[in-house]
Protein backbone atom coordinates (compact mmCIF):
# COMPACT_ATOMS: atom_id res chain seq x y z
CA UNK A 1 0.00 0.00 0.00
CA UNK A 2 1.25 3.26 -1.34
CA UNK A 3 1.57 5.96 1.02
CA UNK A 4 0.39 9.63 0.14
CA UNK A 5 1.21 12.51 3.26
CA UNK A 6 -1.10 15.45 2.08
CA UNK A 7 -0.30 18.49 3.58
CA UNK A 8 -3.52 20.77 2.93
CA UNK A 9 -4.51 23.33 5.73
CA UNK A 10 -8.23 23.86 4.17
CA UNK A 11 -9.41 21.17 6.18
CA UNK A 12 -12.43 20.75 3.75
CA UNK A 13 -10.67 20.00 0.78
CA UNK A 14 -8.04 17.73 2.55
CA UNK A 15 -11.06 15.50 3.93
CA UNK A 16 -12.45 15.07 0.01
CA UNK A 17 -8.91 14.24 -1.11
CA UNK A 18 -8.35 11.95 1.87
CA UNK A 19 -11.34 10.33 1.25
CA UNK A 20 -11.12 10.12 -2.52
CA UNK A 21 -7.47 8.61 -2.25
CA UNK A 22 -8.40 6.10 0.35
CA UNK A 23 -11.06 5.17 -1.39
CA UNK A 24 -8.62 4.16 -4.13
CA UNK A 25 -6.50 1.74 -1.67
CA UNK A 26 -3.99 4.54 -0.90
CA UNK A 27 -2.63 4.56 2.58
CA UNK A 28 -3.13 8.57 3.86
CA UNK A 29 -1.80 10.82 6.59
CA UNK A 30 -2.33 14.33 6.68
CA UNK A 31 -0.61 17.78 7.81
CA UNK A 32 -1.99 21.13 8.17
CA UNK A 33 1.08 22.85 8.25
CA UNK A 34 4.38 23.12 6.89
CA UNK A 35 6.91 22.45 9.78
CA UNK A 36 4.17 19.07 11.11
CA UNK A 37 4.85 18.21 7.06
CA UNK A 38 8.51 17.86 7.63
CA UNK A 39 8.00 16.29 11.09
CA UNK A 40 5.68 13.79 9.67
CA UNK A 41 7.73 12.55 6.28
CA UNK A 42 10.47 12.01 8.58
CA UNK A 43 8.59 9.72 10.55
CA UNK A 44 6.31 8.18 7.61
CA UNK A 45 8.66 8.34 4.72
CA UNK A 46 5.61 8.18 2.07
CA UNK A 47 5.88 7.63 -1.36
CA UNK A 48 4.44 10.80 -2.55
CA UNK A 49 3.73 14.15 -0.99
CA UNK A 50 0.85 16.48 -2.23
CA UNK A 51 2.24 19.83 -1.36
CA UNK A 52 -0.21 22.98 -1.02
CA UNK A 53 1.65 25.79 -1.87
CA UNK A 54 -0.16 28.55 0.27
CA UNK A 55 0.66 27.10 4.02
CA UNK A 56 0.79 28.49 7.53
CA UNK A 57 4.13 29.10 9.34
CA UNK A 58 6.40 27.92 6.28
CA UNK A 59 4.99 27.49 2.78
CA UNK A 60 5.32 24.81 0.34
CA UNK A 61 8.06 25.84 -1.58
CA UNK A 62 10.48 26.18 1.75
CA UNK A 63 9.00 23.06 2.51
CA UNK A 64 9.82 21.71 -1.00
CA UNK A 65 13.46 23.32 -0.51
CA UNK A 66 13.55 21.61 2.59
CA UNK A 67 12.69 18.14 1.06
CA UNK A 68 15.10 18.59 -2.00
CA UNK A 69 17.71 19.18 0.26
CA UNK A 70 18.44 15.75 1.66
CA UNK A 71 19.96 14.08 -0.88
CA UNK A 72 18.25 10.47 0.74
CA UNK A 73 15.21 11.98 -0.13
CA UNK A 74 14.11 10.85 -3.30
CA UNK A 75 9.87 10.71 -2.90
CA UNK A 76 7.60 12.54 -5.81
CA UNK A 77 5.82 16.05 -4.84
CA UNK A 78 2.49 16.89 -6.35
CA UNK A 79 1.97 21.02 -5.86
CA UNK A 80 -1.26 21.83 -5.23
CA UNK A 81 -1.15 25.86 -5.78
CA UNK A 82 -4.66 28.39 -6.81
CA UNK A 83 -1.58 30.45 -8.23
CA UNK A 84 -1.97 30.40 -12.42
CA UNK A 85 1.08 32.28 -13.73
CA UNK A 86 3.23 30.65 -15.35
CA UNK A 87 5.90 31.68 -13.36
CA UNK A 88 4.53 29.95 -10.59
CA UNK A 89 4.66 26.48 -11.92
CA UNK A 90 8.09 27.02 -13.13
CA UNK A 91 9.40 28.06 -10.18
CA UNK A 92 7.90 25.39 -8.13
CA UNK A 93 9.37 22.55 -10.83
CA UNK A 94 12.46 24.34 -10.68
CA UNK A 95 12.79 23.30 -7.10
CA UNK A 96 11.92 20.42 -7.76
CA UNK A 97 8.33 19.62 -7.91
CA UNK A 98 7.45 16.76 -9.66
CA UNK A 99 3.79 18.23 -10.94
CA UNK A 100 1.91 20.48 -10.61
CA UNK A 101 -2.31 20.70 -10.65
CA UNK A 102 -3.70 24.22 -10.02
CA UNK A 103 -7.11 25.16 -7.57
CA UNK A 104 -10.01 23.82 -8.89
CA UNK A 105 -9.37 20.90 -9.90
CA UNK A 106 -11.32 17.52 -9.94
CA UNK A 107 -10.99 14.82 -8.23
CA UNK A 108 -10.34 12.60 -11.24
CA UNK A 109 -7.49 14.41 -12.61
CA UNK A 110 -6.14 14.85 -8.77
CA UNK A 111 -6.10 10.86 -8.82
CA UNK A 112 -4.90 10.34 -12.42
CA UNK A 113 -1.78 12.55 -11.60
CA UNK A 114 -1.07 10.55 -8.41
CA UNK A 115 -1.24 7.18 -10.24
CA UNK A 116 1.25 8.34 -12.69
CA UNK A 117 3.53 9.65 -9.94
CA UNK A 118 3.16 6.58 -7.96
CA UNK A 119 3.73 4.25 -11.40
CA UNK A 120 6.98 6.83 -12.57
CA UNK A 121 8.06 5.99 -9.00
CA UNK A 122 8.12 2.33 -8.99
CA UNK A 123 9.11 2.51 -12.36
CA UNK A 124 12.25 4.41 -11.45
CA UNK A 125 12.86 2.32 -8.32
CA UNK A 126 12.71 -0.54 -11.08
CA UNK A 127 15.42 0.89 -13.50
CA UNK A 128 17.39 1.97 -10.89
CA UNK A 129 17.97 -1.37 -9.63
CA UNK A 130 18.77 -2.37 -13.13
CA UNK A 131 22.49 -3.73 -12.87
CA UNK A 132 23.45 -1.92 -10.01
CA UNK A 133 26.47 -0.99 -9.08
CA UNK A 134 27.57 -1.75 -5.69
CA UNK A 135 26.62 1.09 -3.37
CA UNK A 136 29.90 2.78 -2.76
CA UNK A 137 30.80 2.52 -5.86
CA UNK A 138 29.69 5.43 -7.61
CA UNK A 139 28.65 6.01 -11.18
CA UNK A 140 30.87 8.60 -12.85
CA UNK A 141 31.26 11.00 -16.09
CA UNK A 142 34.47 13.52 -15.76
CA UNK A 143 34.04 15.72 -12.22
CA UNK A 144 30.30 14.38 -12.01
CA UNK A 145 29.32 11.37 -9.88
CA UNK A 146 26.23 9.63 -8.95
CA UNK A 147 25.88 7.41 -5.87
CA UNK A 148 22.55 5.30 -6.28
CA UNK A 149 22.27 4.07 -2.76
CA UNK A 150 21.25 7.57 -1.91
CA UNK A 151 20.49 9.54 -4.22
CA UNK A 152 23.25 11.95 -4.66
CA UNK A 153 25.07 13.62 -6.99
CA UNK A 154 27.50 15.83 -6.79
CA UNK A 155 29.65 18.09 -9.72
CA UNK A 156 32.98 18.46 -8.18
CA UNK A 157 32.86 19.27 -4.77
CA UNK A 158 29.42 20.89 -5.26
CA UNK A 159 26.37 18.85 -4.53
CA UNK A 160 23.97 18.40 -7.62
CA UNK A 161 19.89 18.79 -6.69
CA UNK A 162 17.99 16.64 -8.63
CA UNK A 163 14.37 15.74 -8.68
CA UNK A 164 13.88 11.97 -8.95
CA UNK A 165 12.63 12.14 -12.60
CA UNK A 166 16.59 13.98 -13.12
CA UNK A 167 18.28 11.66 -11.19
CA UNK A 168 16.63 8.44 -12.94
CA UNK A 169 17.18 10.37 -16.27
CA UNK A 170 20.83 10.86 -15.53
CA UNK A 171 21.44 7.82 -14.25
CA UNK A 172 20.16 5.70 -17.09
CA UNK A 173 22.47 8.37 -19.58
CA UNK A 174 25.46 7.20 -17.22
CA UNK A 175 25.19 3.93 -17.34
CA UNK A 176 24.69 3.71 -21.25
CA UNK A 177 27.27 6.08 -22.51
CA UNK A 178 27.16 6.63 -26.48
CA UNK A 179 23.44 5.00 -26.70
CA UNK A 180 20.55 7.02 -28.00
CA UNK A 181 17.85 7.05 -26.36
CA UNK A 182 14.09 7.79 -28.23
CA UNK A 183 11.86 10.42 -26.71
CA UNK A 184 9.09 7.35 -26.47
CA UNK A 185 11.43 4.93 -25.08
CA UNK A 186 12.28 7.99 -21.98
CA UNK A 187 8.81 8.43 -21.13
CA UNK A 188 7.97 4.98 -20.87
CA UNK A 189 10.50 4.35 -18.99
CA UNK A 190 11.23 7.24 -16.77
CA UNK A 191 7.56 8.79 -16.70
CA UNK A 192 6.17 5.46 -17.57
CA UNK A 193 2.12 6.74 -17.49
CA UNK A 194 -0.06 8.45 -18.95
CA UNK A 195 1.06 11.02 -21.55
CA UNK A 196 -0.42 12.70 -25.34
CA UNK A 197 1.56 12.89 -28.58
CA UNK A 198 3.68 16.31 -28.17
CA UNK A 199 4.38 15.28 -24.42
CA UNK A 200 7.75 18.11 -23.56
CA UNK A 201 8.30 16.46 -20.75
CA UNK A 202 11.57 14.92 -21.91
CA UNK A 203 12.62 17.51 -23.48
CA UNK A 204 11.83 19.94 -20.58
CA UNK A 205 14.05 18.05 -18.03
CA UNK A 206 16.59 17.36 -20.88
CA UNK A 207 17.03 21.70 -20.77
CA UNK A 208 16.78 21.57 -16.81
CA UNK A 209 19.30 19.04 -16.62
CA UNK A 210 22.14 20.35 -18.79
CA UNK A 211 21.24 23.99 -16.81
CA UNK A 212 22.63 21.93 -14.05
CA UNK A 213 25.20 19.92 -15.13
CA UNK A 214 26.97 23.47 -16.12
CA UNK A 215 29.81 22.86 -18.59
CA UNK A 216 29.32 19.41 -18.67
CA UNK A 217 25.58 20.07 -19.87
CA UNK A 218 26.59 19.92 -23.44
CA UNK A 219 27.64 16.12 -23.22
CA UNK A 220 24.21 15.19 -23.43
CA UNK A 221 23.63 15.42 -27.17
CA UNK A 222 20.89 16.30 -29.32
CA UNK A 223 19.95 13.21 -31.89
CA UNK A 224 17.30 15.39 -34.12
CA UNK A 225 14.06 13.73 -34.86
CA UNK A 226 14.77 10.63 -32.47
CA UNK A 227 15.96 11.47 -28.63
CA UNK A 228 19.60 11.86 -26.40
CA UNK A 229 22.69 10.29 -25.86
CA UNK A 230 26.07 11.08 -23.34
CA UNK A 231 28.89 11.58 -25.16
CA UNK A 232 31.32 8.82 -24.58
CA UNK A 233 34.20 10.05 -22.76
Amino acid sequence: MDTILLVEDALELADVIDRELTAEGYRVVRAADGVTALRVHEKEHPDLVILDWMLPEMDGLEVLRHLRQDPSCAVAVLMLTARSEEIDRVVGLELGADDYLTKPFGMRELKARVGALLRRTQRIREVLATDRHPEDSPLTYGPLQLILSTFQARLGDEPLDLTRTEFALLHLLLRNPGRVFARDYLLETIWRGKYEVGDRSVDNTILRLRKKLGVLGDEIETVWSVGYRLRPL
